[in-house]
């Protein structure tokens, strides 16, 4: 029987000390996740693991409410999302060194059934992408001051992939008191490729590059992986990256 499988890499990248981002595969529940820790922040990589290990916890909490119906899939991303907020909190106020430590999160859930059903959260600028007919569709909006300068017209697409603010985020998970996620949902044909990918990724490589990538790794997940993260190395390795790719096999 065919499922929905997730395959997860992480790489430190060739220019930091050390890997602030982390994921998480949990194909049993259709979950996946992808957090980066906040760069130059002391504890971004406690911050990522912590919003990490509390995601999984809480996913296999909900995953009897959500089979049997006692939970809707917003739900259970909206749980994850807070618990995952409130860890990270919760931990900052224990340590004062960790105090202004914060990560992106960006989670993904595949209810099964006649018509499998993606189900989107995150909060910063972990992204969440669809492949599907040879073509390569953002799935989430960064949450960057950029972001906002685009949607008000301060500034043009093409100066924004050079202006000083394109990494500056203005949500992130663990800082200030809420941090509201977006949330989005998309039914699935059996021969799309989903991927969840932390900055490092799209900071070395454009839409177009991710898409020609997936398009010639015939739909092998760990082809995919090895392949993105490989040439976000070769063109330089800025930030850690990490990819999370989904496919029914």
């Amino acid at each position: 029987m065919s499922a929905w499988v997730g395959i997860g890499r992480s790489d430190i990248g060739l220019v930091r000390a050390m890997n602030q981002d982390a994921f998480v595969t949990m194909d049993h529940l259709g979950f996946w996740a992808v957090a980066d820790g906040m760069g130059g922040h002391a504890g971004g990589d406690v911050a990522a693991q912590s919003a990490i290990a509390t995601a999984a916890v809480r996913a296999e909490f909900f995953a009897d409410p959500l089979r049997n119906g006692r939970c809707t899939p917003q739900d259970f991303l909206r749980d994850v999302m807070t618990q995952a907020h409130d860890a990270v909190l919760e931990r900052a106020g224990l340590e004062p060194r960790l105090a202004r430590m914060g990560t992106t999160l960006v989670a993904l859930l595949i209810t099964a059934g006649a018509t499998p059903t993606a189900h989107l959260a995150h909060v910063g600028d972990s992204r969440g992408y669809l492949f599907r007919d040879g073509r390569l569709a953002q799935s989430t909006r960064d949450h960057t001051l950029i972001e906002t300068y685009l949607a008000h017209g301060v500034v043009t697409p093409a100066a924004a992939k050079t202006h000083p603010d394109r990494h500056v985020l203005t949500k992130a998970i663990g800082i200030a008191h809420s941090a509201e996620p977006d949330h989005s949902a998309y039914t699935l044909a059996p021969s799309d490729i989903l991927l969840l990918c932390s900055d490092g990724l799209t900071k070395m490589l454009e839409d177009a590059d991710i898409a020609d990538i997936m398009a010639h790794a015939q739909g092998d997940p760990h082809r995919i992986c090895d392949r993105l993260i490989d040439r976000a190395l070769a063109r330089g390795g800025e930030d850690n990256v990490t990819v999370v790719v989904i496919a029914l096999r």
